[in-house]
């Protein structure tokens, strides 16, 4: 399962990416806002939107490259671990 997640803080990336591998799955974190962003997400299984630390720009650019995409879009207002992983047993439980 690929997981792109948008947001969060630049000192988590690296416990964002080991969690998710955990649950198997492939992930790409974007916390701060690339040109080439759009670009670079393509067509994930399960997009997550961590709200608070995300700027209006970014939502729209990642909600914008998901048309005709059948993409679960999961938004949490917090960007903690616990957050995270909330979020990754309800769409990819550890087997």
């Amino acid at each position: 399962m690929s997981v792109v997640i948008v947001g969060g803080n630049d000192c988590m990336v690296c416990r964002y990416k080991s969690l998710c591998r955990q649950y198997r799955c492939r992930p790409k974190v974007f916390t701060q806002m690339t040109s080439s962003m759009k670009d670079m997400i393509g067509s994930p299984d399960l997009l997550i939107l961590f709200t608070n630390t995300v700027s209006h720009k970014m939502v729209r650019c990642a909600l914008s490259s998901l048309k005709g995409e059948e993409t679960i879009v999961e938004r949490s207002h917090s960007s903690s671990i616990a957050a995270l992983r909330n979020i990754l047993d309800i769409h990819a439980p550890r087997v």
